[in-house]
């Protein structure tokens, strides 16, 4: 490893090593998956879109093992590394709206499985290239074989426009070798608080669009007169009425027992 020296079996050892942060990352990101699908499965909006995960490489783990001074000739090298690295397991999770990032980081930090030891706000102090996320430093436990293992892994929260701004942002340092020119990090600085103001509007919009429709009150007889039709076993007429005048208002009603109980009866047959 250039200007790092590692002998030969730390390097062997680090595949070991690495195995129960890969068995973290598998399982959370499964776990914050499964926070998404309990929210749809129950017929509500999920303020997690999507889930990525993955473990530090080998290059820039040693890297950041040399950054914080720690000495692979030690025997005690993989304890050192897992208490000073904590991010070698690493998580995304991805957000519409600024509000869900919020949501998000307030349903992490109630959860019993994970402890929450540190939280950096970059949204609300953002660096000065512009960045934007929430970092969450916790602690995580696996059984790996016959091993229990706690270790620490970073959950990264974010909208859609933060995480793309963050990934163009990354390519440009790989290109320019962490050197980026000044012109182009001032275009980057001018796409963030675009970004940002795109965010902060779509988030004034969102319960405007997350809002059903209004019911009108009015639907109510109909519905009414659709059930008379259906006990009645006219069901052709009832399914015209249906598809009239309640047909794509049906999440409207769910919070009216009335209204459940006859698109329960009917909705499903008829829809």
């Amino acid at each position: 490893m250039k200007g790092t020296h590692v002998p030969s079996k730390v390097l062997n050892n680090l595949v070991h090593f690495l195995a129960p942060y890969e068995q973290a990352v598998d399982e959370l990101k499964l776990k914050l998956k499964g926070i998404k699908y309990g929210f749809q499965k129950s017929g509500r909006y999920s303020p997690i879109e999507f889930v990525v995960g993955r473990v530090k490489k080998v290059e820039s783990l040693l890297n950041k093992a040399k950054e914080k001074g720690i000495d692979f000739s030690d025997e005690q090298w993989p304890q050192k590394v897992a208490q000073e690295v904590n991010d070698i397991a690493g998580l995304r999770v991805v957000c519409r709206y600024v509000d869900d990032v919020r949501e998000v980081q307030q349903l992490l930090q109630e959860r019993e499985d994970i402890v929450v030891h540190d939280i950096k706000d970059y949204i609300a102090t953002p660096k000065p290239s512009g960045y934007r996320s929430i970092h969450m430093i916790v602690s995580y436990t696996v059984y790996h074989g016959s091993e229990k293992i706690t270790l620490f892994c970073e959950i990264q929260i974010r909208t859609l426009g933060m995480n793309f701004w963050a990934t163009n942002e990354h390519e440009l340092r790989y290109k320019y070798a962490g050197n980026i020119p000044k012109d182009v990090l001032q275009q980057l600085n001018e796409a963030s608080v675009i970004t940002h103001q795109l965010d902060v509007l779509m988030n004034s919009l969102r319960q405007e669009i997350l809002t059903p429709p209004p019911v009108d009150l009015s639907l109510e007889e109909q519905l009414e007169e659709i059930f008379s039709l259906y006990v009645k076993q006219d069901y052709d007429a009832a399914a015209a009425l249906y598809k009239e005048h309640v047909h794509g208002f049906e999440e409207a009603f769910q919070d009216n027992p009335k209204f459940k109980m006859i698109y329960d009866l009917l909705g499903k047959r008829l829809g």
